[in-house]
């Protein structure tokens, strides 16, 4: 068994994001079929439109924002649960004053993300 304090795992900033950073709170190290990670996005913050070649489920801890996925928007906010099918692109952006947290559980193994760039109108 193994118990990990928050405070004791590293969150580190994530380069595609603006204002979002990553922990992992359990990885291949622990566990051999899936992570689970938390992720952390203050106000103003989110993620650009991107594919990953895992699924992902999450969970939504606290905070709003609203997430694309695929041609579907929509506002996630604590206590709600997302899953997103494998090489569909999604994005983030925090909504309101307060930051965003959300688990996410993804299977081990290799995860390419891409970034989508969207056609200008």
């Amino acid at each position: 068994m193994t118990v990990r304090k928050p405070q004791d795992v590293p969150l580190d900033p994530v380069t595609g994001g603006t204002s979002t950073a990553r922990q992992v709170l359990i990885g291949e190290e622990l566990s051999p079929h899936f992570a689970i990670r938390r992720f952390v996005m203050e106000p103003g913050g989110g993620m650009p439109l991107h594919t990953n070649t895992v699924e992902h489920g999450q969970y939504v801890l606290t905070g709003a924002a609203t997430i694309r996925i695929g041609d579907e928007t929509i506002q996630v906010t604590a206590g709600d649960s997302v899953h997103i099918p494998a090489n569909v692109p999604h994005s983030y952006q925090v909504e309101g004053a307060d930051r965003f947290e959300f688990l996410c559980v993804v299977p081990n193994g290799p995860d390419q993300i891409t970034v989508v760039e969207e056609a200008e109108a």
